[in-house]
């Protein structure tokens, strides 16, 4: 009889369905970003700027968990599109400091309507969905201010 291993089995694991799960929520967020000119980590960038203002390219990096090396290209890329410029204060040239344009704050109203469309495609009540919220955000909370005491 062969062992059954119950510990390596994909429904047992905790990974398979947050991942499945972030590459569905993402692909549903395709078609309302591509109206914006937007991908979803660009997205969420600018969801950032919106909400604080200038930011470093460091203090993004933080929020969004992402490194510099993946991080830059993608601030180039906004800043082609005129959503965002990238500055360097003369007192610190190691500094990158990220600015909202015009452009790119005018894009705030356009994007009003994001949100409500991903969440016609999420098939679970309200009080589900922040319940679900909170325990991510909870687990994410945990897991990188622990991974940062060690």
């Amino acid at each position: 009889m062969p062992e059954t291993y119950e510990e390596l089995k994909i429904e047992n694991q905790l990974c398979f369905p947050l991942y499945a799960c972030s590459k569905e929520v993402v692909r549903q967020y395709r078609k309302p970003l591509e109206e914006l000119n937007l991908t979803y980590t660009q997205y969420i960038v600018m969801l950032l700027l919106w909400e604080y203002g200038d930011m470093s390219e460091g203090q993004l990096g933080e929020k969004i968990h992402l490194e510099s090396g993946t991080l830059a290209p993608l601030l180039k890329r906004l800043e082609k599109s005129g959503y965002i410029k990238r500055t360097r204060p003369e007192n610190n040239e190691r500094m990158l400091i990220i600015t909202l344009t015009e452009e790119g704050m005018a894009l705030k109203e356009r994007a009003r309507c994001v949100p409500e469309k991903v969440r016609c495609c999420i098939p679970l009540a309200d009080e589900d969905l922040v319940a679900l919220a909170s325990l991510l955000n909870k687990v994410l909370y945990n897991m990188t201010n622990n991974n940062k005491e060690k």
